[in-house]
């Protein structure tokens, strides 16, 4: 695929394939907390189970993620835009205003989210201008029954799965 168009078409084509919100977090051995918004999630394995996302290679948060060795996945809820949009801004204090608790295993799993997926760093593979990170799960919490947070056409959605 080539030309002056690709980049916005191949967007424009894939966002057409709706994909839910997760926020991935860890925290630090000071106790400050990392996070950015992450659409490129997916369950990889079932055994042993293993999940993955994908981080642009200029995120300036992922560095201080993979320094810890670990990471939490937490899937956003159809009432967390807001949440959604302060972890994906670049340089500014992502945790203000947002409430959290540390888990025991190292990692910030944010209130009102669906769930908390706990695990430790697997793998780590160079794509394009992406990472795709392999994380083996550790544990895995079910916080809160509620419709996903959804990402369709360059856009939020709600999705009505209560």
């Amino acid at each position: 695929m080539s030309g002056p168009d690709s980049g916005a078409r191949f967007r424009d084509v894939l966002g057409r394939f709706a994909s839910g919100i997760t926020v991935v977090t860890s925290v630090d051995g000071d106790g400050r907390p990392a996070g950015l918004a992450c659409q490129s999630f997916a369950s990889l394995s079932l055994d042993p189970p293993l999940v993955m996302f994908c981080v642009a290679r200029t995120s300036t948060s992922w560095p201080r993620i993979a320094a810890t060795g670990r990471f939490a996945v937490n899937v956003l809820a159809e009432d967390q835009r807001e949440v959604c949009r302060a972890f994906a801004v670049s340089g500014a204090d992502k945790f203000a205003g947002v409430g959290w608790t540390a888990s025991p295993h190292g990692t910030a799993h944010l209130d009102g989210a669906l769930a908390a997926i706990d695990c430790a760093i697997e793998d780590v593979h160079e794509a394009g201008d992406h990472l795709i990170v392999v994380g083996a799960v550790r544990e895995l919490r079910d916080r809160r029954d509620h419709g996903p947070l959804l990402y369709f056409r360059g856009d939020y959605a709600a999705g009505a799965f209560h």
